[in-house]
């Protein structure tokens, strides 16, 4: 699996197209804005979008999902139901944190833990991860020990938990219990700032380290 990330809306939220180098199709992840830069990678690298795929339902993860899906064809897969009313209060959202209004969607299927998404003939494991909203998924390619983890971890530092619905110790433990036993080498990358590994979080980090 070969990735490029894109940093996009005010917030330089980690969108990236992850894809399979056989077939050249893509999985746009967490689009959560500027669907022409998007648009403009996409071609740049010569990739035919296959699908979005959502980590959690935050607007700067999600607001040109529908516009992309629109403009290809695409469908859009995640996050979990339990960030449903994310999803709906997409309006709300672009009020509270002063984005132009983005347009109201229903993903096209809802992910469960245990799952796998195809990109090209590759394949995604889908991990629920719960604590920075109550539905947040983790992307997990095994054969090429890389991880999208949305807003669960970061180069160290963790996702916040004072948002509707998060929960802290649930975050933690999300992180300890089932990203950590995966593997020390898997890179991850975050939904903001640079990308890290799970052993150097483990070994460093000092909200889940030690």
């Amino acid at each position: 699996m070969h990735f490029q990330i894109l940093p996009v809306t005010p917030f330089q939220q980690n969108c990236t197209l992850f894809w399979c180098d056989r077939t050249r199709r893509a999985a746009i992840i967490d689009p959560g804005g500027d669907p022409d830069r998007i648009d403009a990678l996409l071609a740049k690298l010569s990739l035919e979008p296959e699908r979005i795929l959502l980590t959690h339902g935050h607007l700067d993860h999600v607001g040109a999902s529908a516009e992309l899906a629109r403009r290809h064809g695409l469908p859009i897969l995640g996050p979990h139901p339990d960030d449903a009313f994310l999803i709906h209060a997409l309006p709300e959202q672009c009020r509270m944190f002063g984005f132009p209004p983005v347009e109201d969607f229903e993903p096209d299927q809802w992910l469960q833990p245990g799952d796998q998404v195809e990109v090209g003939l590759e394949r995604l494991d889908v991990i629920h991860c719960p604590g920075h909203t109550p539905g947040h998924l983790v992307f997990l390619d095994t054969e090429s020990r890389l991880a999208q983890v949305g807003d669960v971890l970061f180069r160290g530092s963790i996702g916040r938990t004072d948002f509707p619905r998060g929960n802290h110790q649930q975050l933690i433990d999300s992180i300890q219990r089932r990203l950590f036993p995966l593997g020390d080498d898997i890179r991850f990358i975050p939904g903001h700032g640079p990308m890290s590994t799970f052993g150097e979080e483990r070994r460093s980090n000092p909200y889940v380290g030690g």
